[in-house]
């Protein structure tokens, strides 16, 4: 039946983090209204290799017809069922610098299902302070709030020094995923699922490909 697949903890990470480049695609075709991509097209799409795309697909339990493809809406419907996103996801941002106000602006988030419920800052100067339709909380409210609103999803947007400091009172306050945002690799208990988004590693990969004969030359030198 479409949509009864079922989260799965035994799908690869890395499967995982392709899921949602497959769904983007999926939604990508059905804006033009096309019901059946075979998997070429659909990797394709995807910027993956067909091998490896129904590789993926296969820890769901979803398998093409040969020479038919896949149902565009009933794949949709089992990534988005498998990913969780069949439901809402109330989402707390800590940390009202630039970046933190940014993510809490942002409506992009409400349509994929994440809802950003709670802003908290440490900052006395900026706690009370509207950003879009909510009210920048102190940390000592976190735990109230968390329970008050079922807080599924913290974002970190702090500080290196301070994210430790977050992501433990985030834990105790019963969130048990993380988006980190800060440069710093965070000691959490199990249980606890952390994505971590470094931004000025990001970029310095970028400086370092956009180089590729300097550093070559550099290699070959033993530099």
């Amino acid at each position: 039946m479409v949509g009864t697949l079922a989260p799965r903890r035994d799908i690869p990470s890395a499967t995982v983090s392709r899921l949602p480049v497959y769904l983007r695609a999926l939604h990508e075709f059905a804006t033009r209204d096309v019901t059946r991509v075979s998997s070429e097209e659909l990797a394709a799409q995807a910027g993956v290799r067909p091998t490896q795309l129904r590789k993926d697909l296969s820890h769901l339990g979803s398998h093409g017809v040969r020479g038919v493809g896949y149902d565009v809406g009933r794949l949709t419907a089992e990534l988005t069922n498998a990913l969780g996103l069949n439901r809402s996801w109330p989402v707390a941002v800590v940390g009202m610098g630039n970046l933190g106000r940014a993510l809490a602006a942002y409506s992009g988030f409400a349509t994929e299902g994440f809802h950003v419920e709670a802003l908290f800052d440490h900052d006395p100067s900026v706690i009370g302070d509207l950003v879009g339709r909510h009210r920048i909380a102190s940390m000592g409210e976190l735990t109230d709030v968390v329970a008050r609103l079922g807080i599924a999803i913290g974002v970190i947007a702090t500080p290196a020094n301070s994210a430790q400091d977050v992501a433990d009172a985030l834990v105790g306050a019963g969130v048990r995923a993380i988006l980190n945002f800060a440069p710093v690799a965070l000691a959490l208990p199990e249980g606890v699922a952390c994505r971590s988004v470094d931004l000025a590693t990001e970029l310095h990969v970028l400086a370092f490909l956009r180089q590729p004969e300097r550093v070559g030359a550099d290699v070959g030198r033993g530099q």
